[in-house]
This record gives structure tokens, C-alpha cells and sequence, in this order.
């Protein structure tokens, strides 16, 4: 390889990022992208501020070990749970990208939601993308001084409510609200604070298009997913080709031109800066801006619209299209029965717990009576939101007697522990080792109760 192409691909690995300045869209996209941003950040922005049941709506509290979602509260003990969820998530990512591509990050990733508030704000502040680029080209004055300032300062505002509703997620955001009025923030939440405001700052301000394009490792395996009948923004190269600018209504068939008049609107818009006529890159996010603007250029030349448009590589050949396809449908079975199986499993769980520990100090014990007796230690977890009293029983040998005589009352999410003496008389034992049925039920609560087994050891000559 010659010395001169040596260079020109040192260049191109090492190019410096240009600051892109996306133009402001209109459009049905643009529209359901909005509305995205909206009810998300609405979302995000409202739930630690409602109560249930004298409880934050959405809290988890790492200190208590506790995680309230609604009226579930969630434990240690149910983390398979989150794994679950987690592998729904997975299979909700598979099923949409490989029914339309990038429709997460497009519409509800967390880069793409924040970097439209930034990119609004910054379009308030500093006008339209060509007054940015002049205002970026001007040497530095008041003026300009004054609208970065600005800019920056409003980022920096709305990234600290950020990075405070985001630790109120984790610690009540009435305590958090008040701590902070009287400088009396924790060190960890005072960590957090700043680490995610700053997250959301740099991320959305600063870096926007290259967390997506290089941090983001869903860009390197969406091709995976994709085959020839996924749903994919596409340039109708077949319509649009040969290029070439020219007036409304002046012919074209002598200049054997296409429907593209050049006029990279699509480049403009794009806010990772990819042109969609290059055909399909791993930069795109998937927004459809694109589509929005190059609809909106036909509609003023008086062509049909979808000269970009979503659309599958077969339709684009000329071929037939199948959306609904094997892989398809098995996706969103897997997903509706896991997801189904999941909510169901989690509304007819035992809110209670109970584990019981044998004394491993000694197998037996002979009491004066002759009577031979087991010591155990009982555990009880109350999962519920209330307190509740239960009855506790044993079950495995004929005439077995439990030191525990009174129902056992245990508060709201706390454990309550105990020992515990099985007593028989030695005629009732049949084997040295006997498996006993531990039993434990809520007085006023038919739904919370379960059982756990344990043995009951006697004399060897038995």
C-alpha cells in the first residue's frame, strides 16, 4: 500500500467530531417523537411525587431492602423477578427490531428523549440551525457570551432536577427535597445527584450523536436482528436516481433525472448526520426525521411522497414483502406468555415467608417425661404492606406438641424470629429421622400462608 493511502486512512479512523446543528422537523414522526418525549419525561418527572397506601407510587428503598412498584412491593427473596423482566425486555428488543429496526432508540431511548429537551432548549436560546452556525462562527462578544451562558445555564438546571428525580427514586423525594432545603444531603445521595445531572449534561449536551454512534453497543448488533422483510427507513433509490436540483414543475425526462432533487434536506435534519441515501448505516437511530422532511420536499415539488419512507429491502427489489414471518410470531408469543406468566406469578405470590433452622448442636433431647424433643429456629418474613398475626403449626408425627401455643404477630415488612421445641412421645416415633410439615397462616388473611418442611431426629434404635 502506497504511503499516500496509508495517510488517507489514518485520517478518516482519527477525524475530529464536527458539531452537528440538526434542523427542526415537522411531521407525523416528528409529532409521535414529541409525544414520546412528553408522556416519558412526564413519567419520569411525576411518579415519586404520588403515594399509595401511605408509600411512595415508585421507591426502591436499598437501605430497607424494599422496592415498591405500584401496590407490589418487592424483596431480596424476589429478584428472579428482575431477571424475568429483564429477559422480556430482551425479547421485546428483538421483536421490534426485527419488525422496524430501531424503533427504541428512535422514539424512547433515554440518549434520544433528553437530547430533544437540549436540542429545544438550545433552538430557544440560539434561534434556528443556520443562527447557530453563524452565531458559532462569530468571534466571541457579549451577545454571544451572554446566549451560551444562557443555554448552558438552563442545561444545567434541567439536568440537576434530573439527577434530583432520579435519586428520588431511591430515597423518598419529600425527605430528599427537604434534606437538600437544609443543606443536610447525605454523602451518597449528594454523589449521585451530581454524577447523574452531569451524566445527562455531557450526554445530551455535549456528546448527543456519539454516545449513540460509538458508546452504544446496540448499534454494532441491530444487524443481527434485521433480515430482508424488516420495516427499515430506506432511500428509493430506483425513484430518486439520478440526483439533480430543479424547479417545481420543470420536466425532467430529458435530463433523466429522478424525483431526488438534491437538496440534502434528509442530511440536515438527521441528528447523527448520516445522509439515508448512502443506504442503511449502523449510525442511524431510527427517528424517521428523514422521512418527515423529504415527505414534506415531494409534497412542494408535486411528487408522490416516500421517496424515503419505511419500507423492507424485498419491496425496494421489487420483491414480495412478508412482515408478519416465523420469527416474528415467535417473538411475541415467547413475549406474551413470559410477560403474562410473570404479572401472574407476581399477584398470587405468598406475601409471607417462612424458613425454619434445626438446632445442629444436638440431634435429640430426652425431657424427664421421657418425651424426646428437636429445638428449631423459625423465621417469618412479612411481605405485606400491614401487620398480621399468625397461626403456626407442625404436621408429621401423631401427638406432636409445639412450644408455640399463641398466633404470632409480625410487623409490616420486618422478620420475626423465634425458637421453637417439637416434643412426641418416643411410642409415636417410627424412624430415626421423620419429615415434620412446617405450616404458617395469617388469621384475617386466607391468602397469605405457606409451608416449608424440616426433621424431626429421634432415638437411632427406633
Amino acid at each position: 500500500m502506497s504511503k499516500e493511502k496509508v495517510d488517507s486512512a489514518e485520517v478518516s479512523l482519527f477525524v475530529k467530531r464536527e458539531k452537528l446543528y440538526p434542523r427542526q422537523v415537522h411531521g407525523l414522526f416528528a409529532n409521535l417523537r414529541v409525544t414520546g418525549v412528553v408522556v416519558l419525561l412526564g413519567l419520569y418527572y411525576l411518579l415519586p411525587w404520588l403515594n399509595f397506601n401511605d408509600h411512595q407510587l415508585i421507591l426502591f428503598d436499598l437501605p430497607a431492602r424494599k422496592f415498591y412498584i405500584f401496590h407490589w412491593v418487592f424483596w431480596p427473596q424476589d429478584f428472579i423477578y428482575l431477571t424475568l423482566l429483564l429477559i422480556c425486555g430482551a425479547l421485546a428488543l428483538f421483536l421490534f427490531t426485527a419488525l422496524a429496526g430501531r424503533l427504541w432508540c428512535g422514539y424512547a431511548c433515554p440518549q434520544t428523549v433528553w437530547t430533544e429537551v437540549f436540542l429545544w432548549i438550545e433552538r430557544k436560546v440560539e434561534g434556528s440551525r443556520s443562527q447557530q452556525m453563524k452565531l458559532d462562527k462569530q468571534p466571541n462578544n457579549a451577545k454571544k457570551t451572554r446566549l451560551k451562558i444562557t443555554k448552558h445555564g438552563i442545561w444545567l438546571v434541567f439536568s440537576l432536577v434530573t439527577g434530583f428525580t432520579f435519586v428520588g427514586f431511591f430515597t423518598p423525594i419529600r425527605e430528599l427535597a427537604y434534606s437538600i432545603s437544609q443543606f443536610q444531603l447525605g454523602p451518597w445521595e449528594t454523589f449521585w445527584l451530581i454524577f447523574y445531572s452531569f451524566a445527562t449534561y455531557g450526554n445530551a449536551g455535549w456528546l448527543r450523536e456519539q454516545v449513540c454512534m460509538y458508546m452504544c453497543p446496540y448499534a454494532r448488533f441491530q444487524s443481527a436482528m434485521l433480515d430482508q422483510n424488516s420495516l427499515l427507513i430506506s432511500y428509493d433509490a430506483l425513484r430518486g436516481e439520478a440526483r439533480g436540483s430543479r424547479k417545481r414543475g420543470e420536466e425532467t425526462k430529458e435530463q433523466k433525472l429522478g424525483d431526488c432533487i438534491d437538496c440534502t434536506m434528509c442530511v440536515q435534519v438527521c441528528p447523527v448526520g448520516i445522509d439515508i441515501r448512502d443506504g442503511l448505516q449502523y449510525e442511524c437511530i431510527g427517528c424517521a426525521a428523514c422521512i418527515d422532511v423529504c415527505d414534506t420536499v415531494m409534497d412542494k415539488m408535486g411528487y408522490d411522497k416516500g421517496l424515503v419512507r419505511y419500507t423492507t429491502e424485498n419491496a425496494l427489489n421489487g420483491k414480495k414483502s412478508n412482515i408478519l414471518r416465523p420469527r416474528i410470531i415467535i417473538y411475541s408469543l415467547l413475549l406474551i406468555s413470559l410477560l403474562s406468566g410473570v404479572v401472574y406469578s407476581i399477584e398470587t405470590r405468598s406475601l409471607v415467608t417462612l424458613d425454619v433452622i434445626r438446632d445442629r448442636n444436638a440431634l435429640y433431647r430426652e425431657n424427664d417425661e421421657g418425651e424426646i424433643s428437636n429445638s428449631y429456629t423459625i423465621k417469618v418474613l412479612n411481605m405485606d404492606v400491614v401487620d398480621h398475626r399468625f397461626n403456626f403449626s407442625a404436621d408429621g408425627l401423631n401427638g406432636l406438641s409445639l412450644s408455640i401455643k399463641e398466633p404470632i404477630y409480625v410487623k409490616a415488612g420486618q422478620v420475626f424470629e423465634l425458637p421453637l421445641q417439637l416434643t412426641v412421645d418416643p411410642s409415636e416415633i417410627s424412624e430415626p429421622t421423620t419429615e415434620i410439615i412446617f405450616s404458617l397462616e395469617a388469621v384475617n388473611a386466607v391468602d397469605m400462608k405457606t409451608q416449608t418442611d424440616s426433621r424431626f431426629i429421634g432415638p437411632m434404635d427406633y
